[in-house]
């Protein structure tokens, strides 16, 4: 066991709404005129949480692991990137202590599909949803969010080891 047996991440991430995609949040596909544009699936809350995992461990960023000039992921579901991270060898040995995620979007309305993120997420964690905290707000109509031309999310992670 390393002498610091105890790593926070945090992670952000941002995408532009755009027509013809589909809105895909913590997994979950969710019914609005715009989807989010992006090599991948462009989950921004997954990615955060991506990155809040990789930066918890050292271990650089999304598109370092995962290059948006790569055909491989041209449209890949972003639960299989989180899930190729958490299977990583980098990450044997650590689990989680606490995920606490927020997505920054006026629109659409976010709480009727929190619960399913919230599952989706502990799934690819190992864990009971009670150490997933996924939030919404808004930036009261502000900046590109509050204009409808993105989303973002944030995402800070506790990790242990052994």
């Amino acid at each position: 066991m390393s002498k610091f047996p105890f790593r926070i991440g945090q992670g952000f991430d941002v995408h532009e709404l755009v027509p013809d995609r589909p809105l895909i949040l913590g997994g979950v596909t969710i019914d609005h005129e715009l989807g989010l544009k992006g090599h991948s699936d462009a989950d921004v809350l997954i990615h955060a949480i991506c990155d809040a995992v990789l930066g918890a461990l050292a271990l650089g960023d999304l598109g370092k692991w995962f290059p948006d000039n790569d055909p491989e992921f041209k449209n890949i579901d972003s639960q299989l990137l989180l899930k190729k991270i958490l299977n990583s060898p980098e990450l044997k040995g650590w689990s989680l202590v606490n995920l606490d995620c927020t997505i920054i979007a006026e629109k659409p309305k976010m709480a009727g599909h929190i619960e399913q993120m919230r599952e989706n997420i502990a799934k690819l964690f190992w864990v009971k949803e009670n150490l997933i905290s996924v939030k919404a707000t808004t930036t009261e109509k502000l900046g590109f969010t509050g204009r409808g031309e993105g989303i973002a999310a944030q995402a800070v992670v506790m990790l242990t080891q052994g």
